[in-house]
């Protein structure tokens, strides 16, 4: 028999029967008795001991109500792809490959170092693959982004049905957890960023969805006043993920005797802040402004860091006295919290992906799911009874 009619090595197949089995909430013995076939037969296909035949995985296809290849495709890692390379080119001066992660946006593929995700995620998140050609681009586009190749380590229709989300809620990854255990394939990537950098990120299609929490001072209506101007043009889905506390964060027992944002001015406060366009630095200014406050009364307001965990940290190893966060940052490292304002942090999504892209769906019915509803109540500090509700924007 020749090299290319041999049968194909249970190795180069992706099998997804045991997270979509579970994902129906399905035993073996159920499975087993819907499809017609043995539970020791479920049991082998699922631990790569066993490749079904062509009737034997129909039969598991039409069980499951979904296709053959949603359950088993060819694995294509190796391939090479081209794509837009986000931000500057990374590791100037180091040798070796470098880690990316890759995304289809709408008809554009987007490639974007994994240095950006942080310290720690960029350790425990794995990457998509690596570039080829370090140093230098391909070309450029005619919008001016640089053109690089990427060598997947992963599938690249895995790659493609990853969601990439900007903003500042590190809640998204669990919710991408969740969206794993239903639809294994489909990743959520979060790029983490204020507000406003998040939602300029969603315009120049960078992202598949920005979250963002912006109170508007005048109306105190969460986001859409803000959307309604920065969003002109094209049709977006509002998508509400999630209401939480933003306050200032403090050390334990309150030290300082920190008890309003005008007592941030004194001498022997010294603060962490966000980056301008981020919702905490929003917030932080309008206190200050109301207060008859300004910045350079502030010891520490020009020190920027990424997200409500850094400012979190910082308060907690003693770097810094208070920092403005939401509640479940300050749980976490056990900070004593000073609410200040309820907000609601919402999901902005082009229409047009909705349909486009299919792990988006997804992602929509696994945030509405009471498992983790449950979940991230237990965090502290959100409220999830709006979950999910569409936004006439």
């Amino acid at each position: 028999m020749g090299e290319k009619n041999k049968a194909e090595p249970a190795g180069n197949i992706e099998n997804r029967l045991k997270s979509l089995r579970t994902a129906k909430g399905l035993s073996q013995v159920a499975l087993a008795t819907m499809a017609g076939i043995t539970r020791q037969a479920i049991y082998a296909i699922e631990a790569n001991q066993y490749l079904p035949t062509t009737a034997v995985a129909l039969r598991l296809a039409g069980a499951l109500d979904c296709r053959v290849e949603d359950l088993f495709s060819l694995m294509s890692a190796g391939e090479i792809i081209e794509g837009e390379l986000v931000g500057p080119w990374p590791g100037v001066g180091e040798q070796g490959p470098i880690r990316v992660k890759v995304a289809r946006v709408g008809s554009r593929v987007v490639v974007k170092p994994m240095a950006t995700l942080g310290d720690v995620l960029n350790f425990a998140v794995a990457a998509d693959g690596l570039l080829t050609n370090t140093g230098r681009s391909i070309r450029r586009t005619a919008q001016q982004r640089e053109l690089v190749r990427v060598r997947l380590l992963r599938d690249r229709r895995a790659v493609e049905e990853e969601i990439v989300v900007a903003g500042c809620d590190p809640a998204i990854y669990l919710a991408g957890e969740y969206l794993r255990r239903r639809r294994d394939r489909a990743l959520v990537t979060g790029w983490t960023m204020g507000s406003a950098a998040a939602v300029e990120a969603l315009k120049r299609g960078e992202v598949h969805m920005a979250g963002l929490h912006v109170v508007d001072a005048r109306t105190g209506e969460s986001n859409l006043p803000y959307l309604r101007c920065h969003l002109k043009k094209g049709r977006f889905t509002v998508v509400a993920f999630a209401t939480w506390e933003q306050g200032l964060m403090v050390a334990r027992g309150n030290p300082k005797g920190i008890r309003e944002v005008a007592d941030l001015a004194r001498k022997d406060i010294l603060v962490a802040n966000r980056e301008a366009g981020a919702g905490a630095r929003l917030l932080l200014d309008q206190r200050l402004a109301a207060a008859g406050l300004k910045p350079s009364q502030i010891k520490g307001y020009e020190r920027i860091v990424a997200s409500h965990l850094e400012v979190a940290h910082l308060v907690a190893t003693g770097q810094a006295d208070a920092g403005m966060g939401v509640r479940s940052a300050a749980r976490l490292v056990g900070l004593d919290f000073l609410p200040l304002q309820v907000e609601r942090y919402d999901l902005v999504i082009p229409t047009e992906y909705l349909d486009a892209h299919r792990s988006l769906t997804a992602f929509l019915d696994t945030i509405v799911s009471r498992p983790f509803r449950t979940e991230i109540e237990a965090l502290g500090g959100y409220d999830t009874r709006e979950t999910g509700t569409v936004r006439n924007l």
